[in-house]
């Protein structure tokens, strides 16, 4: 039974929040290059190469690629075959006050009625960690930021079981995505309970790309929105689709949408009794 260090998953925690906010996985950078050469509008091209000229910049000078930092997000990974002797939750949540200090995130967390702010990005309920036991005697922390603007496009329904959940989808989109700074990543979560149907979606925008035939159809459709980068139109509105599903009941439908603005950040670190690394 392997023995993990608090201060590993302290330090691990804000090296990914910090990389996370200044480097783009390699995916989402090839998704924004393929669709700029593709893209046929001007003005979307004109978008295209200054995001991914944004990119360049945050990575080379070391700067936070957005001026939202987010909201501090965690999917953490808990090898069965390991014994902690501390809060997870509050090691990670030092991690996020650390790397709060470092200036690497904005203090975006506040009490959600009387709005006072925290300071350090963490309170009840924050960090947010969405956790899974696996095999091994490691922990996976990925840092995955999520943006307001995104966030608040974001939307959940109960639709009647006779009805489209793709139709109901490319409606909602109509009218929120241009305000999600687009092009967007969309995780859809499709059954289970209300709850359930918003957690897949927030797994789904954590796992993008999707390759299914239902995943490249409803891209197709929202690309053929025509709204395109930044709202202002194009062949380019989505990047990506990612689709998970669980069973529902016999007389519900549950559908909710998560999206993730082109900044699709995320950075993982493994921890183990011997120290922790960046993957």
């Amino acid at each position: 039974m392997a023995l993990l260090r608090r201060r590993d998953v302290v330090e691990a925690t804000e090296a990914v929040l910090c990389r996370a906010q200044i480097s783009l996985p390699g995916w989402v950078v090839r998704s924004i290059e393929s669709a700029l050469r593709r893209e046929r509008n001007e003005i979307a091209r004109y978008h295209l190469e200054a995001i991914l000229n944004n990119i360049r910049i945050a990575e080379s000078d070391g700067r936070p690629v957005c001026q939202d930092t987010g909201l501090p997000v965690f999917h953490v990974e808990i090898g069965e075959r390991f014994h902690l002797e501390f809060d997870l939750w509050e090691a990670i949540a030092e991690g996020v006050r650390m790397a709060t200090g470092k200036g690497m995130l904005r203090p975006n967390v506040v009490d959600p009625l009387s709005r006072s702010n925290t300071g350090d990005n963490t309170g009840p309920g924050m960090p947010c960690l969405i956790a899974d036991q696996v095999a091994g005697d490691a922990l996976r922390i990925t840092a995955f930021p999520k943006g307001a603007g995104s966030e608040n496009m974001s939307f959940l329904g109960m639709l009647n079981p006779a009805d489209d959940p793709f139709d109901y989808i490319l409606e909602n989109l109509a009218e929120r995505v241009s305000n999600a700074c687009p092009p967007v990543f969309v995780g859809v979560g499709i059954g289970g309970t209300f709850d359930q149907a918003a957690a897949l979606a927030k797994r789904a925008i954590m796992g993008v790309p999707g390759e299914s035939e239902e995943e490249l159809l409803l891209l197709r459709r929202i690309n053929n929105l025509g709204i395109g980068p930044m709202g202002l139109g194009g062949d380019t509105t989505a990047l990506g689709v990612k689709i998970e599903r669980a069973f529902c009941h016999t007389a519900s439908l549950p559908v909710a949408v998560n999206l993730q603005c082109w900044a699709n950040r995320r950075a993982t670190a493994r921890v183990t009794e011997d120290g922790w690394s960046i993957e």
